[in-house]
């Protein structure tokens, strides 16, 4: 089975509807013409560059926001291991349990052997339309700044 590619600049975004963390229904479609989305994707809740990665997106959250973007992060983790991840970091932003890869799959993120979301984020704009991506499996740190830099937005 060939790999497929992954959205990129230019595709619509692909709506979904699921629960978040803080047990809110939460759609993609709710943000059109109201905020820009940066939409995560991540391998696996609780391990090492994961959590460095939601650490660095939760210290710069405030930041994010006030850039006119909306956080969400997704990993096919259960729903309920994703929401004890965002609580011991203490995550203001939504975080989404993908366990049945329905959103992960849309965005043509999942490796096909693993089974486990690649590290990618996607910049979607007030129209719905992917603005950017970003996909650094092992450089979190550059994953993170790429994301303030797109947005505009100094690191500390």
């Amino acid at each position: 089975m060939s790999e497929m590619e992954m959205l990129k600049t230019g595709d619509a975004a692909p709506d979904f509807s699921t629960i978040d963390c803080r047990g809110e229904s939460i759609s993609l479609s709710q943000f059109r013409g109201k905020k820009k989305v940066v939409l995560f994707f991540f391998p696996r809740a609780f391990t090492p560059f994961c959590t460095e990665e939601v650490r660095y997106f939760q210290e710069h959250y405030a930041r994010i926001t006030a850039a006119g973007a909306e956080l969400i992060g997704v990993s096919v983790d259960r729903h309920e291991r994703n929401c004890e991840f965002a609580k011991s970091e203490n995550l203001e932003f939504r975080l989404l349990g993908d366990e049945s890869l329905a959103i992960s799959e849309k965005y043509r993120v999942v490796w096909p052997q693993l089974r486990i979301d690649r590290r990618a984020t996607f910049f979607i704009g007030l129209d719905g339309v992917i603005e950017g991506v970003l996909h650094h499996e092992t450089e979190v740190s550059r994953h993170l700044d790429d994301v303030l830099s797109r947005l505009g937005v100094k690191a500390a």
